[in-house]
């Protein structure tokens, strides 16, 4: 089988670092005998631009973003074109139904109370189909929690986290669902926001090791059946894509 990469940001963080670690433990846990190896687009070692052509055989890119945006669809491909261009890339990991089942159990441990007003806090993007990403997924969250949830955004983006404690605040206390994968900048901007309680970053979780997997293999049937439509197995070239199933 294909060696997996999982392809992070990038962090400044030790907790954040070693988090991403442990979700890519969770990952080979879970698949025991495959081939996982964490990369970083940037800031982090390894870099995914050096890990790719230390990987032998065939490699799948998933990569560890919640959304679409620059970095899925200008950073990361220029990597693979430059490394490793026969790789297959998986579509980026948000917006599902895991995702949602892990944000919900977060909640649940940090203390979310019937009559809190709930906010989805993520990064943000200057990409409004990102922003969209972002907004599914809170959309997902309030159907499972029965009650609205709100994006909102630590840097680009509307609402801003301030502006949306600000307005619920007045009516009820608010509780933040981090929609980050681990420890750094952005999950401390969600907790410097003023609300109430914040969950803890998505992290190793198992339902996130799940969907990695779930990212994987439906890659690998996407790759399969265009190379089938093409007639030769080297005619479908590495690309992008995104389900939310």
């Amino acid at each position: 089988m294909p060696a997996l990469v999982l392809a992070a940001h990038g962090t400044r963080s030790a907790a954040g670092q070693r988090t991403l670690s442990a979700l890519a433990e969770t990952v080979r846990r879970a698949r025991p005998g495959r081939r996982v190896e964490l990369s970083h687009l940037e800031i982090s070692p390894p870099l995914l631009a050096e890990v790719l052509p230390a990987v032998p055989g065939p490699v799948v890119v998933v990569p560890l973003l919640l959304a679409g945006g620059y970095h899925v669809h200008i950073d990361l491909p220029a990597v693979i074109a430059r490394s490793r261009p026969d790789a297959v890339v998986a579509g980026w990991l948000g917006p599902h139904r895991l995702l949602t089942s892990a944000l919900a159990r977060k909640l649940a441990r940090a203390g979310l109370r019937a009559d809190d007003a709930v906010v989805l806090g993520a990064a943000g993007s200057s990409d409004p189909a990102a922003l969209a990403d972002v907004r599914a997924a809170a959309h997902r969250l309030g159907v499972r929690l029965a009650r609205p949830v709100t994006a909102a955004f630590a840097s680009a983006g509307a609402p801003s986290l301030e502006e949306a404690v600000e307005r619920l605040g007045s009516a009820a206390r608010v509780a933040i669902a981090s929609y980050v994968l681990a420890p750094g900048f952005f999950h401390d901007q969600l907790i410097a926001a003023g609300a109430g309680p914040v969950s803890e970053p998505l992290g190793a979780d198992p339902d996130v090791a799940a969907l990695i997997w779930h990212r994987y293999e439906e890659a690998l049937r996407d790759r399969r059946a265009t190379a089938r439509h093409a007639g030769h197995p080297l005619a479908a070239p590495p690309g992008l894509r995104h389900a939310t199933r």
